[in-house]
C-alpha cells in the first residue's frame, strides 16, 4: 500500500483524485492505480513495482490510451462521473463545467484562468498576455472545431504520471475531466515520454487522429503551459507566449 497524506491538502483534493482514477479506469483502457481507500486529507493505493520501459509497452499504452479518451464524457469540461466537488491539476483548483463545443470550452476554462494568473505573479509578460488572448479569440472563433465528440481525459498526462510497471504502462495523478483527446497527447509530446513515437504511432493506428494534428501541438499545450506558467517562473510564461504566436500562425494559414 502507498499512502498520500496532506493534512493541508484542498477541500476535495484526494477525494477528486480518486473520482478521476475510478473513472478513466472504468473505461477499459490504460489501467490506474487502484484506490484503497480515501479520507480527507489521505488517500491510499496499491503500491506500484516499477519497470523499464519498452517499445512493446509503449505500443500498447497508445492504444489503450485510444480506448480510454474513446470511453467519452458528458460534454466539454465535464468532471468525472458522480463527482459534484472541486476539481483539480496539480494543486490548483481546476474550473468544470458542461460546455457543448471545444471551442467555447478550451479558452474559457483551460487557457485564459492561469494566464491570468501567470499575469498576475509576474510570470507572464502583458504582451505574451495579450499574444495569448489573440490565440484565445481564434479558438473561441470556432476555426479549430473538428465535430469530435468530448473525450476522457487525463488531464494531466505528462511522463511523471506514466508509471511503468511489469504488466504495462499505469496511470497515475490524474485532472481527469471531458476534452479534446488531442490536448492529452499535446502534454506527452511537451514533457517527453520514453518510445515517445511508438506511443503516439500506435494511437494514431487505434483512432486516427485528424490531418494537421502536429500542428495543432502547440494549441494543445496552451493549457498545461498556461498552468505552469502560472507556479513555475517566468520561463514558461516566455513557452506559453511562443505557442500562442504558433496559434497565430496557425489560424493565418486557416484563414
Amino acid at each position: 500500500m502507498f499512502t498520500k497524506y496532506d493534512p493541508a491538502a484542498p477541500e476535495g483534493f484526494f477525494e477528486a483524485e480518486a473520482a478521476g482514477l475510478s473513472w478513466l479506469a472504468s473505461s477499459g483502457g490504460v489501467p490506474c492505480v487502484r484506490v484503497l481507500a480515501v479520507r480527507e486529507g489521505t488517500i491510499e493505493l496499491d503500491e506500484l513495482r516499477s519497470a523499464r520501459p519498452s517499445r512493446e509497452a509503449a505500443r500498447r499504452f497508445g492504444e489503450l490510451l485510444a480506448v480510454t479518451h474513446a470511453a467519452g464524457a458528458d460534454a466539454f469540461g465535464s468532471p468525472p462521473a458522480g463527482w459534484a466537488g472541486p476539481c483539480y491539476i496539480g494543486r490548483r483548483e481546476m474550473s468544470v463545467g458542461a460546455y457543448g463545443t471545444w471551442s467555447d470550452f478550451y479558452p474559457a476554462e483551460r487557457v485564459r484562468p492561469y494566464a491570468e494568473q501567470a499575469v498576475a505573479r509576474g510570470n507572464l509578460s502583458a504582451d505574451g498576455f495579450r499574444t495569448v488572448q489573440k490565440a484565445c479569440d481564434f479558438i473561441q472563433s470556432g476555426l479549430f472545431d473538428d465535430g469530435e465528440p468530448p473525450a476522457r481525459l487525463h488531464g494531466d498526462l505528462w511522463s511523471g504520471n506514466v508509471m511503468w510497471t511489469p504488466t504495462g504502462v499505469t496511470l497515475i495523478d490524474p485532472a481527469a475531466h471531458g476534452g479534446h483527446r488531442e490536448t492529452d497527447l499535446a502534454m506527452l509530446v511537451l514533457f517527453g515520454a520514453p518510445f515517445l513515437d511508438d506511443i503516439l504511432t500506435a494511437y494514431d493506428k487505434a483512432a486516427p487522429l485528424a490531418p494537421g494534428w502536429h500542428a495543432r501541438v502547440p494549441m494543445h499545450q496552451l493549457f498545461p503551459l498556461a498552468v505552469h506558467a502560472v507556479g513555475h517562473g517566468p520561463s514558461y510564461g516566455v513557452e506559453l507566449e511562443r505557442a500562442a504566436h504558433a496559434v497565430l500562425q496557425l489560424a493565418a494559414g486557416q484563414a
